[in-house]
Order: structure tokens, then sequence, then C-alpha cells
């Protein structure tokens, strides 16, 4: 595992782009944190008081490489602190529902205002227009609704939910990272900047434009546990090993299926595998060769070839694999350790140059390097000052980032 750099010589490709981060949960601090991992000056506004449904500050790696400022946008000036930033920012994120920034009068005409360059990036679950624009939501309705959901898990059994990953981060977040820096370079180019509507069900369904393609094809039945890469196929699955652990098979190519068989050891008993009548025959057998041993011992046994077989390791087992360690995929910074920073850059490195944005603490340096000496007069708690008890919460009234 790598130890996290830092310093001014590793700042990555974003370097000297401002983003202002107006505070959420989800989707949006992700992708703010890989703006902010890409070299991005990122200054997260949060609210006094904190909001729901976080993680403790000091451990929350989704606001590494950022800065934070504290700003109530209930308080009189508390929207014109922001207003204030957004004149030297490139880009702002916000997660708020449909209508909130613009009741709070930080919507994109009001910034826009101030800033014409600016690109306003909107991160919610449902979309900025529709009949459930306005609704509450979370990842797993988001892509329930899309179809995504639907294709996961064994037949004849509920869906299997993917974690968060599919929704608010694939779908989610890159997704808005994506269109904030087509913004940017249209900005640019042009002087003009835009608002970007990242909604999660339009990304988990472009997420899922191959299977649609498969679909219309006739090549995918649109069902659970009956295609190619949906787990109904036994050359592409997982299995139970002799210690209770799985691993992971993806042999679809007939020269890795060969290969796979032969030290599987059950090539002169393993049925036509395009035979689709047999597959179960076929997973039955791989199943139960599986389990004659040890997880770790058939890592062994696949370690150096091109059968597309390998462990299924936990998050905590998964820094120490020879392969992420070389790679350092993983990287330690302030104690904890963390995914390290991607992609890769030959000539602008990205690294992790500093730990979890702890709330209003960077106010005052905030306040120094983007000539904004108002920030640390009304409208802001200064240096993480604790605030006054029953603080309003500016989006008490949205219960999830992206609904």
């Amino acid at each position: 595992m790598a130890e996290a750099q830092t310093g001014p010589g590793a700042r990555g490709p974003l370097a000297g782009v401002r983003v202002v981060e107006l505070a959420g949960i989800g989707p949006g601090p992700f992708a703010a944190m890989l703006l902010a991992d890409l070299g991005a000056d990122v200054v997260r506004v949060d609210r006094p008081g904190g909001g729901g449904l976080v993680i403790d500050p000091e451990y929350d790696i989704t606001n590494r490489n950022k800065r934070s400022v504290l700003i109530d946008l209930k308080a009189g000036n508390g929207p014109a602190r922001v207003l204030d930033l957004v004149e030297r920012a490139d880009i702002l994120i916000e997660g708020f529902r449909p209508g909130v920034a613009e009741r709070l009068g930080i919507g994109p005409d009001a910034c826009r205002a101030r800033n014409p360059r600016l690109v306003y990036g909107r991160m919610t679950g449902w979309g900025q227009d529709g009949p459930l624009a306005h609704r509450a939501g979370h990842d797993i309705a988001y892509i329930a609704l899309t179809g995504t959901l639907g294709t996961m898990g064994k037949p004849g059994e509920p869906p299997t939910v993917p974690v968060n990953l599919v929704g608010d981060f694939a779908g989610g977040a890159l997704y808005l990272v994506v269109g904030v820096l087509a913004a940017l370079h249209h900005a640019r180019a042009t002087g003009t900047g835009q608002v970007v509507d990242a909604a999660i069900v339009d990304g988990a369904s472009h997420l899922a434009a191959m299977i649609h393609a498969m679909l219309a094809a006739g090549t995918w039945q649109d069902r659970r546990g009956a295609n190619l890469l949906d787990g109904g196929c036994p050359f592409y699955g997982c299995y139970e090993t002799a210690d209770g652990r799985y691993m992971a098979v993806g042999a679809l190519e007939q020269q890795f299926y060969d290969e796979f068989v032969e030290l599987l050891g059950i090539r002169d008993e393993a049925p036509d595998r395009w035979d689709l009548a047999r597959w179960g025959e076929l997973r039955d057998a791989v199943a139960a060769r599986f389990k004659t041993r040890t997880r770790d011992e058939w890592t062994a046994v696949f370690e150096d070839s091109d059968a597309c077989v390998a462990p299924v390791l936990s998050l905590r087992e998964a820094p120490a694999h020879p392969h992420l360690a070389a790679r350092g995929t993983f990287t330690e910074h302030v104690g904890i350790t963390q995914p390290a920073p991607a992609p890769r850059f030959s000539a602008t490195p990205t690294a992790v140059r500093g730990g979890p944005a702890q709330p209003g603490a960077d106010t005052a340096d905030v306040a120094r390097d983007w000539d904004l000496p108002q920030l640390i007069t009304n409208g802001s708690t200064p240096n993480g000052s604790t605030p006054a008890p029953g603080a309003p919460n500016p989006t008490q009234h949205t219960p999830k980032d992206g609904d």
C-alpha cells in the first residue's frame, strides 16, 4: 500500500480550477472529491449543525483534498457569502431538490448573474423536471425505476442490491463530473457557462446502453439470471469454496474457458458450454469442484493463468492483494486506508494531499486565498467554531443529497 503524496508538485490536471460545493451527502460530495483529487481547489460550504446520514467528519474521505467554510444559507447574508464565492469560482455543485437553491437565492440565475462563466452542476436522483422531480428518493428507487436493479440477482428471488454504487456514484457522481468538465471546456472556449442537470435515473439508464443493445438484438432476455453477464451463465459467476469463501469466474472467450476447465479439473466431464439446456449440469460440475478446495488454494491454482478467475476479497483484504499493493491502488493518509485517486496522469500526477475537511476549519485560509475577507464576518462561523445550539439546517427539508 502506497503512502499518500503531498505537496504542490502533485496537484493534478485541474490545478487552478475553483469549485464551490454546497454540502450534502452521497453523489455530490463524491463528485466534488473526484474534482479535488484531480487538483481542483474545492471549497465545501458546510451548514451549521451538519446534516443527516453523514459519516463522522474525521473519517469521511469523500471530503478529502477539500477545504470547508461554514455558512448558514438561511441567515440574512448567508446567500450573499455563497455568491461571493461563486464570483471567483469555475464550478458550483449542489444536490438540493429542484427549486430549493432558487428559494435560497443561490440558484443558477442568481449565480450566473454574478459570474456568467460559471458551470452550475445540479445533482439529483429524479432530475430537474418530470412527474417525480420533487419526490424524495434514494439510490435503490432510482435504479429500480430504470430497470437496472431488475437485472441483478437470481431468478425467483428479490433483486440483489448493488450497495449504492450503480446509482449514486456511477450513474450520479461520475456523470456529474463528466458533465461539469465538458461544460467547463465549453465555458473556457466561449466565455459562457451553463447548467448541468445530472440525474441518477439518466446516468443509470445510460450505463445500461450495451444491455439495451443486446435486448434489441435478441441476445438478452429481460429477466434475471438467464443471460451471459447476469449470473445465468455457468462460466460467468461466483462459486463457493471449501472454506465458505468465493471465487469469481469470467471465462467467456473459448481460449480462456479451455484453460479454466483444464485447471479446474473438469475438462473431460464438462458438457458443451454452448448447450444451454445443459447449463445447469455444467454449473453443478463447476460448483462441486470448487467446493473441494479453499479459496486460497484455488487462488494459487489460477494465479498465473489466463482463465479469468479471481478470489472474491473483502474490503479489508483488498488493499493487501499483491497486484493492488504493487500499483498503489490503495493509500494511507492520516491513519485511514483509502482508495488512491484515479485515474492516473503521466504529466500531472494526483495525490491525497489532505485528510477529510472538517466543517468550517478552513474559513480563514479560504478568505485569504480567494480574497474574500467577508467570509470571516457575518454569515459564517470562522475556523470551525461551534455554532449556536439549534442553528438552522438550510436543507432540512431535503432528506438526501440527490433527492
